[in-house]
């Protein structure tokens, strides 16, 4: 192996050498753990810690590194201290993540490391989010962000190299090539000769490194970060190494070919480098023999701080509490003064309020920037803000949703609009993954909003007329939001942007333009998890939200005789059962409408909890009533017959005479 130490001195050669040893000693330790069980799993980076080590040692400490589960080098770089490490690893309480998450699947500001989950793509969109800030700043920051050959085929990745390459962002893309993705060799993986190659179609800079070469990564990196300071983009980077152990120890390595082993063995990064500092005599055997043993002494020291240290006790406020960031709601009240104006009207004042408000928030989505948005909501907007907070992205709704995660993790807001709810799906994982899980997991916020326009009524057809708000109920970590006037509609959508926990924002389309309200001209905003109480009567509850309020609101009109209760939920996580179980107690009737199709809804675990707490008040049955268990149609007969409107009337009609 050759080194080229170019200008390093005598110092810096040494330095990198203590940085390799370091997370070798820690896994040699912990391997040995393993077999004795003290440890309960590990996934083992030998052989690879040059990459690590020598992109840490390039970078400057507040310059943020997104590493994987093999790139204990970046952590022990950022000098981290190893107890905590070691606590994070055997869950205890001093660890990263209160023992809630394992391994390397967690991130600490203190150290400027953001780590993986085990979707990995995702993270390379969260690297965009956080140079997107840095170029935002103008600070000359530059941010790394690793992942394996394996992941390349991920949607996510291709995703992330797209935004990066079209924004032009300062993000250098580490493939750690390693030769197999747990069993599977490089060869089934993919057909380009490297990996590198596929920068060319993102137009996009690329090198491929020898991985096990410390000094060819680090003055290459070195060299790299300083001209992305005066030219900030991206780079690809395919570094060319091997994993001399199982993807994770269980799994051994009986189907990799001894003469790879072999071939890779005499490529090792620590051996290698150990031999040539001692052939410059810039090391000699014994100043090798005392480094070795301080690290040694430091990683028992610290090991014992750990054992020393109790198990976790569960305690069940503080898991509950964890799942949001605390926030105390601003009430923030208006004027007189009013305009009667549409739903989509108070949706675009809400925003351009916002982002006068906070000169930190980013708005993110497909043809929002001169275009106004596919419902003209951000017209005008680029005129006033500029192209910089007004963005259109690509095509790729996963990687947007993560990078404003990044965007978060740097100090800003993002609101993200899906131009279809129903796109969403794209945009899936990170959302329910990343947005929702962070906090918990090791106590970063993501203060991202994401705007979903949704709802039938349109003649859309199957994949622009959903309404999902299910699949984001169910999951903790995310509030979800759902108005059906001008007036709540602006003042939530305020609220959810002061918020710093992840809102799924629901807009429905067929409201946009048919719902007139006085709305205050001035900023306002409206708490979450208050619902609305629109009619008082005492035969009966009804609870909606969204287009349903109005089906309500219409059926009434056309049976004055009914004396109802009518709650507009407006806000689905949080919920108020307080109203809702207040007014059931009242008219001892309830009926729970909803668009989304019955099975599975939020109407059915509202009518749980109503039978849970209110049984013995209940004078009939809960009933439900939603669309049909169908993909919603296009056709408008059809469309008529799988919204639950006329299903509504009948059944209320039922409920009363029960």
């Amino acid at each position: 192996m050759n080194f080229d130490r170019k200008e390093l001195s005598n110092t810096q050669l040494l330095d990198l050498y203590k940085r390799l040893l370091k997370p070798r000693l820690i896994e040699e330790k912990m391997l040995i753990l393993l077999r004795q069980g003290k440890v309960s799993k590990w996934f083992s980076g030998i052989g690879q810690e040059a990459i690590s080590v020598g992109i840490t040692a390039a970078l400057d400490k507040d310059e943020y590194i997104l590493p994987m589960h093999r790139n204990l080098g970046v952590f022990t770089g950022r000098d981290i201290p190893l107890h905590r490490l070691f606590s994070q690893w055997q869950g205890k309480k001093t660890g990263f993540t209160k023992g809630r998450d394992r391994s390397f699947h967690f991130g600490t500001q203190e150290f400027k490391i953001i780590g993986m989950i085990s979707h990995l793509g995702p993270q390379l969109g969260v690297a965009d989010g956080i140079a997107l800030a840095n170029k935002l700043k103008n600070n000359g920051k530059v941010t790394a962000v690793f992942t394996g050959e394996g992941a390349t085929s991920e949607g996510d990745f291709h995703e992330a190299l797209n935004i990066a390459s079209v924004w032009d962002l300062p993000v250098l893309f580490v493939i750690e090539n390693n030769g197999y993705g747990l069993s599977t060799p490089t060869n089934e993986q993919y057909r380009c000769e490297n990996l590198a190659d596929k920068g060319k179609g993102y137009g996009m800079e690329s090198h491929i490194i020898d991985g096990n070469n410390i000094l060819e990564v680090f003055t290459k990196i070195a060299e790299l970060k300083a001209s992305m300071t005066d030219n900030p983009r991206p780079v690809l980077l395919e570094f060319k190494t091997f994993r001399m152990r199982g993807h994770e120890e269980a799994s051994g390595t009986k189907y990799v070919p001894q003469e790879l082993m072999d071939e890779w063995a005499i490529k090792d990064p620590i051996s290698n480098y150990r031999e040539y500092l001692l052939r410059v005599s810039v090391l000699s055997e014994e100043e090798d023999e005392k480094i070795k043993k301080n690290i040694k002494a430091e990683i028992d020291e610290h090991w014992a701080i750990t054992q020393a240290e109790p198990d976790v006790v569960a305690d069940l406020q503080e898991e509950l509490n964890d799942m949001y960031k605390a926030y105390d709601f601003e009430a923030i009240s208006h004027g007189e003064t009013v305009e009667n104006i549409r739903v989509v009207d108070a949706i675009s004042n809400a925003l351009r309020q916002s982002m006068e408000r906070h000169d930190n928030l980013v708005i993110m989505g497909q043809d929002i920037a001169e275009y106004g948005g596919a419902f003209k909501i951000t017209d005008g907007f680029v005129a006033q803000f500029g192209k910089d907070r007004v963005r259109n992205t690509p095509i790729c709704e996963s990687a947007v949703v993560s990078a404003g995660m990044g965007l978060s993790i740097n100090g800003h807001k993002a609101v993200v609009e899906m131009q279809f709810a129903d796109f969403v799906s794209t945009g899936f994982n990170p959302i329910v993954n990343l947005l929702a899980k962070s906090h918990y997991r090791w106590l970063e916020n993501a203060d991202v909003v994401v705007r979903m326009p949704c709802g039938g009524g349109t003649q859309a057809g199957p994949f622009h007329s959903q309404t999902n708000e299910a699949w984001f109920t169910k999951t903790p970590g995310l509030k979800v939001v759902y108005p059906a006037f001008p007036y709540d509609a602006k003042g939530l959508l305020n609220t959810a942007i002061n918020d710093p926990n992840p809102v799924m924002y629901f807009e429905h389309k067929q409201l946009y333009r048919s719902v007139y309200q006085d709305v205050p001209s001035d900023y306002y905003t409206i708490p979450f998890g208050k619902a609305a109480l629109l009619k008082e009567g005492t035969q009966v509850t009804i609870i909606s939200f969204g287009a349903g309020v109005h089906w309500a609101l219409d059926t009434l009109s056309k049976h004055p005789e009914i004396s109802a209760d009518l709650i507009d939920l407006r806000s689905l996580q949080p919920l108020d059962t307080e109203a809702i179980f207040a007014s059931v107690k009242k008219t001892n009737k309830v009926i729970i409408l909803q668009e989304d199709s019955l099975f599975g809804g939020i109407a059915s675990d509202i009518s749980a909890m109503i039978m849970e707490q209110c049984f013995e008040h209940l004078d009939a049955p809960v009933r439900r009533v939603g669309s049909l268990e169908t993909a919603i149609p296009f056709v408008k007969a059809l469309e008529d017959q799988y919204l639950p409107k006329e299903r509504f009337e009948s059944t209320l009609l039922e409920l009363l005479q029960y």
